[in-house]
């Protein structure tokens, strides 16, 4: 592979991996509502406001991954007179002519942009049968008193002024039936936090291991088989390790953007009891033996995230490495079990090098809320090996008892881990231990790793830079 397709596959944009968080606060209320209907080549979105503002800013606004461009002002047209879009800051607003409050009633006419955002999920996705996909959250809007003030807004719309309520969409299809969560529906209404992908058009759902793909025929033939295969196997190996994942049947859509000349890419995110993956280039046609290894390492942790993440969840962002450093190790573990030729060691072997330099004078939790999330992954999956190594079974059954005995709150504390260690291990040093890393770090964290890795049973040397080096 050469430098530059590397450097693209290693900069894979995965939106929506880092997503799992706790449920603590309620749900905003439900305001706002959309009738959103295909007819034919047309879709047109129906708008029905509660109340007059001068403004309604659209929550999710991310820019284009190329270019980082706005994307609504080209291919969304207000057909209310009066009414207008337009660009505030990172934020797309629907404000009226003259200062004058939107009327109730706004009608827009759209084409489904099935391109890749910065930080979010792609509003669609293009199959090439003609089906479309539309993320159902991109029509999700609140009022705003003033549109200048919108230039102000956070990007994640943290405060305690704004006046949030959430969208209740519906989609219809004139031409027929659509597909939501992997069955065909006339209709469907939904007013859910994290949205999902509801399907226009042909598709027929490949059922097997527990979950229901949806992959666009035109997919190069060697992924296509790889995914066709394994990934039935993944989600098959989770649910004997972990139980039947909660919620409904998981489904995979994989779309293909087609062969761009120079230009290998995946692009994917995960949302409740969906992943989506779009690739592109024409360095997918060739088989490529690292971007499907990427590719089942990305279904693979994002299939973990069903019970790390939805079953459970972390209580604070800080202890996100309960989640994500644990899917990443389940990862590994699965991705090495259904395609031997993948090197889990030396993905293993990276977590450790990287939370060795992370952890090197500062807490695991100081790093990540600095926004070093590769903090979580790395250093969360050296305590999953701590763990998995001390309790002598393999780290599935760990994390399905911790699932198990939390399913009632759906919250998984960094106390009732650490008590999980110590229930394996019958040594609460390394609890104690793992404490002080994530909330002190070590001025020589390879020293601290090389006695937790000894006194748990992971095999392993040391480096000549002192390091602990897998055996």
């Amino acid at each position: 592979m050469s430098r530059s397709l590397l450097a693209l596959l290693l900069a894979l944009g995965l939106a929506g991996c880092a997503a799992q968080r706790p449920r603590a606060a309620p749900p905003a209320p439900v305001a706002a509502s959309v009738d959103v209907v295909r007819h034919g080549e047309l879709w047109t979105a129906d708008f029905h406001l509660p109340r007059p503002a001068p403004a309604w800013v659209f929550v999710h606004s991310s820019a284009t991954r190329d270019g980082e461009l706005p994307w609504r002002e080209h291919d969304w047209t207000v057909e209310t007179p009066g009414v207008r879009l337009e660009r505030r800051g990172r934020f797309d607003l629907l404000v009226a002519e003259n200062g004058a409050p939107v009327p109730a009633e706004v009608r827009l006419r759209f084409r489904p942009f099935a391109h890749d955002l910065l930080s979010d999920s792609a509003p669609a996705l293009a199959f090439s049968t003609g089906a479309i996909a539309l993320f159902s959250r991109q029509f999700d809007l609140f009022a705003l008193s003033d549109p200048a003030a919108a230039e102000q807004l956070p990007p994640d719309l943290s405060g305690p002024n704004l006046d949030f309520t959430r969208t209740r969409a519906s989609f219809r299809d004139e031409a027929g039936p659509i597909l939501y969560a992997g069955r065909r529906v006339s209709s469907i209404s939904l007013d859910d936090e994290d949205g999902t992908y509801v399907l226009f058009g042909p598709a027929a759902p490949r059922v097997s291991g527990g979950i229901a793909a949806i992959i666009d025929p035109a997919l190069p033939a060697w992924l296509r088989d790889a995914l066709v295969r394994d990934t039935p196997a993944i989600l098959g190996h989770l649910s004997a390790a972990l139980g039947p994942p909660p919620g409904a049947e998981p489904v995979l859509m994989v779309s293909w953007a087609g062969p761009t000349p120079r230009r290998v890419a995946m692009t994917g995110s995960v949302l409740p009891n969906l992943l989506q993956m779009t690739f592109e280039g024409e360095g997918v046609l060739r088989e490529n033996p690292g971007l499907r290894d990427h590719a089942l390492w990305f279904i693979a942790h994002e299939s973990a995230h069903f019970w790390l993440g939805e079953a459970v969840a972390y209580q604070y962002a800080r202890d996100a490495w309960i989640t994500e450093g644990g899917a990443d190790l389940l990862a590994f573990r699965l991705v090495s079990e259904v395609e031997p030729a993948y090197d889990g060691r030396a993905e293993l072997q990276k977590a450790i090098d990287d939370c060795v330099r992370i952890s090197a004078g500062r807490g695991v939790a100081a790093a990540e809320e600095s926004g070093d999330q590769r903090a979580s992954y790395a250093c969360g999956t050296v305590f999953g090996l701590v763990a998995e190594a001390a309790s002598h079974r393999p780290f599935g059954a760990f994390v399905r008892r911790l699932v198990d005995e939390n399913r009632a709150d759906r919250v998984l504390t960094r106390e009732e881990w650490l008590a999980g260690l110590t229930r394996v291990s019958h040594d609460p040093s390394l609890a104690a231990d793992i404490a002080r890393l994530i909330d002190q770090g070590a001025p020589d964290p390879a020293s601290v790793i090389a006695s937790l890795f000894s006194r748990a049973g992971v095999r392993y040397a040391r480096a000549e830079d002192g390091r602990p080096r897998l055996l």
